[in-house]
């Protein structure tokens, strides 16, 4: 990649991915391939587990932008918190039966963060805080979503996706849409702005 304006996504995340091409951006995907277990088990020994989202959304950043100099990286993640306890992507379809039962008709803490890093550099953060409340569907309804959602379901933490069938799942939602989603949209925007990576 020779050219030092390109843009990259260092994820491998279909929502973070749908949202970047609906917003008219031109970007390579580049997963990062770093371990984030040894990360959050590393992190969480000493650090607070509100910031893990971010520690990873720069571990991912960082071992892309050493792979491309010059270009801008995008990291991103997200930590779903609830009871103190920091909920990961489903293993099994059991897993996520686990965790919607868990989250059903209580409220969760979503954190997204998102980075941009240019030649190992961070040029720019955010972290953003959304509240949840799931509704105290009946079990009927969780076995027909589990269904037709199949292995979608282990693709994201708590189980759910917004942008689907998993709007059913709740009640009250307070933050920001496109963070819910996997990035802070319009805030990545002003900052490509403000470097001249977009339109202004």
């Amino acid at each position: 990649m020779s050219d030092k304006s390109s843009l990259i996504l260092a994820s491998k995340s279909p929502s973070r991915q749908t949202l970047m091409k609906n917003a008219g951006l031109v970007f390579e995907q580049h997963v990062s391939n770093v371990d984030e277990k040894i990360i959050k088990e590393t992190f969480l020994k000493s650090g607070e587990i509100s910031d893990l989202a971010m520690i990873l959304a720069q571990a991912k950043a960082l071992a892309v932008s050493e792979r491309f100099p010059g270009a801008y990286v995008i990291g991103a993640d997200q930590t779903l918190l609830f009871e103190e306890r920091i909920y990961d992507k489903p293993v099994s379809d059991v897993d996520a039966r686990d965790q919607l039962l868990a989250l059903r008709g209580n409220q969760h803490q979503l954190e997204t963060a998102v980075c941009v890093i240019r030649n190992q550099e961070t040029l720019w953060s955010v972290s953003e805080s959304s509240y949840l409340t799931m509704r105290n569907f009946s079990p009927e309804f969780l076995g027909k979503y589990l269904a037709a959602e199949g292995d979608s379901v282990k693709t994201s933490v708590g189980g759910y996706k917004l942008e689907g069938l998993g709007l059913q799942l709740f009640e009250i939602i307070d933050g920001d849409f496109f963070s819910i989603l996997g990035l802070p949209m319009l805030k990545l925007l002003g900052f490509l702005r403000s470097q001249n990576l977009i339109e202004t």
